[in-house]
């Protein structure tokens, strides 16, 4: 079947779930992921034809794009920091918002010189980490995840992006318990920069998520009870107390409603400098504090 005909069919099943350009940037993804044809070469070779067989893969696709399934997970991959990350249905597929949250931490250590480490809470598929590891030569970079599946994820990614980011299995729910084992491997080593995006979406929110997310995204990484909303930000603040070096940072991505209760629980936790960063929409979307030094 010629190219520009299976483009017309995915305009004509697609357009009363997208918009016209969305499906134009669905049809292209896939055509450059599955067989490296670009939309420049479809307006060069309007009667460019596939077989039978990639075919039948570009009309699965299709049909997966009928059922509300992610672009990403099904080529297995998207773009983050101007970095290529593999992604499945174990991490969540990587925001706009984290990736200023990226560029706020680079920002201001990209001059330093001097050798400093840096704890990813929640790596998901390893963005944060990876990329300030990429990013911020002078960083030795440590990341955690309760899910094993997403560590193995974020571990090809950082194969994938040539950098090194060591990697361990932990739930930050039980840190007191797990945190002498954490010390023990790694040689009560503290770190000048804690970043976590834990979950923050509260159940009562999921009204307002799109299908996409709900159906295929996992809810471990998005959701939260209402009831305990910065049930992972206070667990990750008393760890920040203990694991940030003297004058050490702790930044998080935020639920942008949560903006006060998160400067509260900063500044009653001891932090100084707290500061709200808001993204490129204007929402409460990053926070940052200080430890105070010893």
């Amino acid at each position: 079947m010629k190219l520009k005909h299976i483009k017309e069919i995915f305009h004509k099943q697609l357009e009363s779930v997208y918009v016209k350009e969305e499906v134009n940037s669905f049809f292209f993804m896939l055509t450059e992921s599955y067989f490296d044809f670009s939309r420049i070469q479809l307006a060069l070779q309007p009667d460019f034809e596939i077989n039978k067989q990639l075919e039948l893969q570009i009309l699965k696709a299709l049909e997966a794009l009928k059922n509300h399934e992610p672009i990403q997970y099904i080529i297995g991959q998207t773009e983050f920091f101007g970095l290529p990350f593999k992604v499945n249905e174990s991490v969540l597929i990587p925001r706009l918002e984290t990736e200023e949250l990226v560029d706020w931490i680079v920002s201001k250590f990209r001059i330093q010189n001097s050798e400093f480490r840096i704890l990813d809470i929640g790596t998901g598929c390893g963005c944060i980490a990876v990329s300030l590891a990429k990013n911020l030569p002078s960083a030795k970079v440590f990341a955690l995840d309760v899910s094993k599946e997403a560590l193995n994820v974020a571990k090809e990614n950082a194969e994938l992006n040539n950098v090194e980011v060591t990697f361990f299995e932990a739930n930050i729910l039980n840190w007191k318990q797990e945190f002498g084992i954490w010390n023990l491997e790694f040689e009560d080593l503290e770190f000048d920069i804690i970043v976590s995006n834990p979950p923050y979406v509260r159940t009562s929110e999921k009204r307002q998520m799109q299908p996409n997310v709900l159906k295929y995204e996992p809810h471990l990484a998005l959701f939260v009870e209402a009831e305990d909303s910065l049930l992972f930000y206070r667990k990750i603040t008393q760890l920040a107390n203990q694991a940030l070096s003297p004058n050490g940072i702790l930044y998080f991505e935020i639920n942008e409603y949560l903006g006060k209760d998160m400067l509260k629980l900063m500044r009653d936790k001891g932090f100084a400098e707290v500061e709200i960063k808001t993204d490129i929409f204007g929402k409460n979307r990053m926070i940052k504090g200080q430890k105070i030094k010893d």
